[in-house]
């Protein structure tokens, strides 16, 4: 039976167990994770947390809605065993209608969705081989960036987030990232590091930052979660030689390398000269009307 709970009546220790153990492990869906990035959520249940499904959601006028947190690529069905279309389809008949409105990414093994959905492009990079055979699969154009990269007298390190969060804000204008969706990335990042599930490495020529990422260690994904160029980085194709680190660091890890895909062609292109194939995921869009 499926149970509507709400976040203070959640076992935290069964349900992160079903996280962990579930078929479609991701990050995100973990309980100190949604904590920090969602502004609520709830949970839907099967049984004794044989499964369970998020949902975070926002209010408006006192009406709630469910969004996709900032900093959260896929949620959705969490499972310990493989799940039917119908117990899928049962889940999504149970979001409760007092959401009126649901705009939820479900993750790439939930491919059951047939009404009301977008399919989205992720990219990902098993590193199951050794660097210098992944390597061999990387675009021409790749190779060349990286070597370049190389030649150039950079320092490459971990480096604290505040600096890579002033790059950020030095370099970017992100319409719909508003200040406190910066302060939970600085407080998720302030919690990763306890757990020791971040890295962050950064480029520097003479001292002065000119690109550096945030990337999550979770059991069997490392997710690009958060970039930042200077022009300067840009320029000097410091993105291709921070994700080439990484690969060369997790090489025959069995890890997979999680970019978080984009829908723009071209950061589309520069995720797949890395030799990193597609995995479509799914955004369930509907009202409750």
């Amino acid at each position: 039976m499926i149970h509507f709970v709400k976040r203070n009546q959640i076992d935290e220790e069964k349900y992160n167990y079903c996280i962990s153990n579930s078929l479609q492990n991701r990050i995100y869906a973990y309980s100190w994770y949604l904590d920090i990035v969602a502004d609520n959520w709830s949970v839907l249940i099967l049984n004794d947390y044989e499964a369970v499904m998020p949902l975070p959601f926002k209010k408006k006028y006192l009406i709630p809605y469910i969004s996709q947190p900032f900093f959260t690529q896929q949620l959705g069905l969490f499972s310990k065993e493989k799940i039917t279309g119908n117990t899928f389809q049962e889940f999504i008949r149970n979001i409760p209608r007092k959401f009126l409105k649901i705009a939820l990414q479900f993750n790439s093994e939930n491919n059951f969705l047939k009404e009301n959905v977008i399919t989205k492009s992720n990219f990902t990079l098993l590193l199951d081989k050794e660097y210098k055979v992944i390597y061999k699969d990387f675009s021409k154009g790749r190779k060349h960036a990286v070597q370049q990269g190389l030649k150039n007298q950079f320092t490459i390190e971990e480096i604290p987030f505040s600096e890579l969060l002033v790059l950020s804000k030095e370099n970017y204008s992100f319409k719909e990232i508003k200040e406190n969706e910066y302060s939970k990335l600085s407080k998720l990042v302030e919690v990763l590091k306890r757990k020791n599930k971040t890295k962050i490495i950064g480029v520097k020529v003479n001292g002065a930052l000119i690109g550096g990422s945030v990337f999550l260690l979770d059991s069997k994904r490392i997710v690009y979660l958060f970039s930042a160029l200077s022009q300067e980085g840009k320029e000097k194709q410091v993105a291709s030689l921070l994700l080439n680190t990484i690969i060369e660091e997790y090489a025959s890890t069995n890890k997979i390398l999680d970019f978080e895909g984009s829908q723009l062609p071209g950061i589309k292109n520069f995720f797949k000269s890395f030799g990193a194939k597609k995995e479509s995921y799914f955004l369930l869009k509907k009202w409750w009307l």
